[in-house]
């Protein structure tokens, strides 16, 4: 009943409020005693969405110009415009740049042009870098030049509860069909162009992963993350208030892109619900979906209204839809940056028995209190594998579930339990636990588990194996060297590492892979 009552109010506008109340459901179904109804028949318009192949095309030549227009552009240092010239430049784009400027002369080596319209040839995307009150204007001469795309990056619009402004640029842009990113946002990076379209730094290293965030705090923090991690990203976006362009036109857009392999998105609101859950159901069958929603509480909501202008809404409906349409939901910032680096990390489970194997019993209860909250099925060890465990194992370990060879075991005591582990069929994941001892040191204990992973892929054998390691700060450059090697794995913590390995299953289940 739920369910057919919110998609009446979606599919009829100028119904304003529908309150049903009380309503009787037993075994048989729910019956609505009584109904009210507020018609409003001056319905706010339906929100602006163009078919899959008007957004792939736009966005193709948004995201990869071979031309750019910087209205805006400076000499002056400090300046918004002069950031982003100098990025542009810097960050090595290959394409034409075209600096705009009222008074035209030369801006950093390149004829500055006084308007959009005195450009010769085609641009494919106009970066703004001028005060919120000059940029009707500068919309309308690039609509008139029939460029596809403006990446808005003042401030100064809903955000700050000038509506009526954004209202009227949104409007420029549907007489002349142009798709509008922002306003207020950072601007927005793609790295198979070496393309920084953004007054933030300048960002070189190249990935699989494209994030987005509605904050350029948190834009930031995700270009830290990924140089930081060596994560690398095809895409990092700003979207601030969403006048036009929301994350469902950029889950269409990578979803048909071959550099990107996993999406992650932060966001504070979804402009279009339905919009976004289309897309997200569509994408999420071939590429992973992570996102971060704030403003799930009400004090984050409050702060959202104030930030973007965002409508937080009721968490729990966002929670729902992104169970139903396959999405990784991320609880924190810390997550979204994880899976978006660890998930394409790790090979697609074949089912769902998870196996602990660690030299550490302490490890091994948090990693098995991490793998029920993140909705891991730990196995039940059959015993004939117990026994073929207890044979690697000293007396005093326990075989079961986890395998706990204990901390003085050499070498050999882990990659005798690690190749058993991973040439088992009913065994789907590994998570390792592993405890510092100067018997099997951190780094000889990182080799060995990927020279038994190698090992096993030359078999045609392969599985996710996730690592937590506990010990000095020798551990630091362990995991380290795991990561590089295919094998998500986190000093300090068991419950990064589980959450990594969880989300990928969220993945697996949702997308029908197990």
């Amino acid at each position: 009943m739920i369910q057919r009552v919110s998609e009446l109010v979606s599919d009829f506008p100028e119904i304003s409020e529908l309150d049903l109340n009380p309503v009787f459901a037993s075994k048989d179904g729910a019956i609505a005693a009584d109904v009210r109804i507020v018609v409003d028949f001056a319905p706010q318009p339906e929100r602006y969405r163009p078919s899959q192949e008007d957004i792939v095309r736009q966005m193709n030549r948004i995201m990869r110009p071979d031309s750019v227009a910087v209205i805006g552009a400076s000499n002056e240092d400090g300046k918004i415009g002069n950031s982003v010239m100098k990025n542009l430049i810097n960050g090595g784009y290959q394409g034409k740049i075209y600096p705009i400027h009222p008074k035209g002369g030369e801006i950093m080596g390149m004829t500055a042009y006084r308007s959009v319209l005195d450009v010769p040839g085609e641009v494919d995307v106009a970066v703004f870098a001028i005060p919120a009150k000059l940029v009707a204007g500068a919309l309308e001469e690039v609509g008139k030049k029939q460029i596809p795309g403006a990446v808005l990056i003042p401030s100064g619009f809903a955000e700050t509860g000038n509506v009526q402004g954004q209202e009227e640029i949104v409007a420029i842009a549907r007489k002349h069909d142009i798709r509008l990113m922002g306003p207020n946002i950072y601007g927005f990076y793609y790295t198979p162009k070496n393309l920084c379209a953004t007054f933030c730094t300048p960002y070189d290293v190249k990935g699989k992963a494209a994030l987005s965030s509605q904050s350029g705090g948190i834009g930031m923090a995700i270009i830290g993350f990924s140089r930081s991690a060596r994560m690398g990203v095809s895409a990092i976006v700003g979207l601030g208030n969403k006048s036009d362009i929301d994350e469902d036109d950029l889950l269409t857009f990578f979803e048909q892109d071959d550099n990107t392999e996993i999406i992650a998105q932060h966001c504070e609101d979804l402009k279009d619900g339905r919009a976004f859950a289309e897309a997200a159901k569509r994408v999420s069958k071939k590429k992973p979906v992570v996102v971060l929603k704030a403003g799930r509480t009400s004090m984050g909501a409050r702060a959202a209204s104030s930030h973007t202008g965002a409508l937080a809404g009721n968490d729990k409906i966002y929670e729902d839809v992104f169970k139903q349409c396959g999405v990784i939901r991320a609880r924190s910032l810390r997550d979204l940056l994880e899976f978006a680096r660890g998930i394409p990390k790790l090979p697609t489970p074949k089912g769902e028995n998870v196996v602990i194997i660690t030299g550490a019993g302490g490890s091994g209860v948090l990693l098995s209190d991490a793998c029920v909250d993140n909705n891991l099925s730990l196995m039940t060890m059959p015993d004939d594998l117990d026994a073929a465990f207890r044979k690697f194992i000293p007396p005093f370990g326990a075989a079961g579930n986890p395998v706990d060879i204990t901390g003085g075991e050499p070498p050999a005591t882990y990659k005798n339990t690690l190749r058993l582990g991973m040439e088992d069929p009913r065994i789907h994941a590994i998570i390792l636990g592993y405890w510092h001892t100067i018997i099997t040191p951190p780094m000889v204990f990182a080799k060995l588990v990927v020279e038994v992973k190698e090992e096993m892929a030359a078999r045609g054998i392969e599985k996710p194996i996730v690592a937590s390691l506990a010990g000095d700060v020798q551990v630091e450059e362990a995991a380290e060297y795991l990561y590089e090697h295919g094998v998500p794995s986190y000093a300090y913590s068991t419950e990064i590492p589980v959450a990594v390995l969880g989300a990928k299953y969220k993945w697996a289940r949702g997308a029908g892979k197990i």
